[in-house]
């Protein structure tokens, strides 16, 4: 059978990798006895000569030069997790390795927990609260959106974002998003409508950023783009904190009591200590937590096992991802 071994951090490796994963994954490959991790890895490379497949998650090796002389028969690397950015090399990319990613497993509690959000700020639900805790009563006449015929903006329509779009369409909303790889007929498809950016600001009553963080995109949510945004708007950021001009954003929402920040994301994360973000009324912070955990973990080694076995079998790999793709991923 194929000889495989699991490298990762050891806090999230059962979450990941269960009995229930690990009695699949044993069905296609003889597994190593041990969990191992990057910096055992790092000390001991020669545990890597007989190994075919690498499965990873959290804290995987870097795929480099020195990692791939220390294991010659690898031919397949499956990454439990999201991004492969951080563990890619060109050294790995010109081996023509096939590598799998589960960002499209992960992508599920992150859209679900947007899309909880969304609801919520077309209720108003965070802005409503702090009203409440700030004047010690209710108010007589609530002004809420609601969800019927509201219009909520996405940035981006990568995996998350075209998911948000699925389970926003059992509710009575108007989808807009921008987004300059997608098409006027790829949108059709979706049945959303694509915008111009600033569009997208103005015309959101909740926005939501899905956006992949490159140069390019890296503070493009400045304060001109925010101050766009209709009244009682919320923004929600489960993407990356560097997307968001903080310091921008900052003056916006004190100038703003209105609008609603929901970060799930910062730069950096967490917040320095004495960012204002940790004392304005009107941000919610979470601590990264739209991402798969707990429970969620094992759909992300479950997405693994059946790209193994795919690949054991011969059969073409559903979520492999190629040097170009990578380029444009979070």
């Amino acid at each position: 059978m194929t000889h495989a071994m699991i490298i990762m951090e050891e806090r999230t490796r059962d979450d990941v990798y269960p009995a229930t994963v690990l009695d699949r994954l044993a069905a296609d490959l003889e597994l190593d006895g041990s969990f191992r991790t990057a910096e055992e890895i790092a000390h001991h490379p020669g545990r890597l000569t007989g190994v075919e497949v690498l499965l990873t998650g959290w804290g995987a090796p870097v795929l480099d030069r020195s990692l791939l002389a220390a294991a010659p028969r690898l031919r397949g690397v499956f990454h439990a997790a999201g991004s492969i950015r951080t563990m890619v090399t060109d050294e790995f990319w010109g081996e023509r390795i096939p590598i799998v990613s589960a960002a499209a497993a992960n992508a599920t509690p992150v859209a679900e927990f947007a899309l909880a959000q969304i609801l919520l700020g077309l209720k108003g639900a965070h802005r409503l609260s702090r009203e409440i805790h700030r004047t010690g009563g209710y108010p007589s006449q609530p002004r809420v959106t609601g969800a019927f015929g509201a219009t909520v903006g996405l940035l981006s329509l990568g995996a998350i974002g075209r998911l948000v779009v699925r389970l926003l369409s059992r509710h009575d909303v108007s989808v807009i998003a921008h987004d300059p790889y997608v098409d006027a007929g790829a949108a059709a498809d979706l049945g959303i409508t694509m915008v111009g950016i600033e569009e997208l600001f103005r015309r959101s009553q909740v926005l939501s950023i899905h956006t992949p963080l490159l140069p390019a995109t890296t503070g493009m949510v400045d304060g001109r783009l925010v101050r766009l945004l209709p009244t009682g708007a919320t923004m929600i950021n489960t993407a990356r904190g560097a997307i968001v001009n903080e310091a921008e954003l900052v003056d916006v929402l004190r100038q703003r009591d209105d609008l609603t920040a929901v970060l799930d994301v910062t730069w950096p994360e967490p917040p320095l200590p004495g960012s204002a973000l940790y004392t304005l009324d009107n941000v919610v912070l979470t601590p990264h937590i739209a991402g798969a955990l707990g429970n969620e973990c094992a759909r992300l080694g479950t997405l693994v096992a059946e790209e193994v076995h795919r690949f054991v079998l011969g059969e073409p790999l559903r979520h492999a991802v190629s040097e170009q793709a990578n380029a444009l991923r979070a």
